[in-house]
């Protein structure tokens, strides 16, 4: 499987963006697919995940009720749409794929498959 993250771009404080990750080949029901993210001299931490056949999501305290985590099956395509953006948002976003569901959803070593990221800036 491969991930193909795009959407990041420059954004003002209050504003809103939507990353979407494209994923080729198979993703079995199996699966849940993560965005995480890594600011400057920060560890990578999760932000949000959605288990690809129940559509269940799960979030970090720091985005809920910002963002929302989606997918559409059809187009193998898991979206996060940001709202509510704060300059502390700003960071590298990252796709990733776990094959079989642990429930360990906010460990990056859970997820067998990244995306390449994309910068999110948001500005004050």
């Amino acid at each position: 499987v491969q991930l193909q993250a795009y959407g990041g771009g420059l954004v003002q404080a209050g504003g809103s963006l939507r990353l979407s990750c494209v994923a080729s080949g198979r993703t079995d029901n199996g699966y849940a697919m993560g965005w995480f993210r890594q600011a400057p001299g920060k560890e990578r931490e999760f932000v949000a995940t959605i288990r690809w056949s129940f559509g269940s999501t799960y979030y970090a305290d720091s985005v809920k009720g910002r963002f929302t985590i989606s997918r559409d099956k059809a187009k193998n395509t898991v979206y996060l749409q940001m709202n509510s953006l704060k300059p502390e948002d700003t960071a590298v976003y990252y796709c990733a794929a776990d094959r079989y569901y642990s429930g360990n959803y906010y460990d990056t070593h859970s997820y067998d498959y990244w995306g390449q990221g994309t910068l999110v800036t948001v500005s004050s």
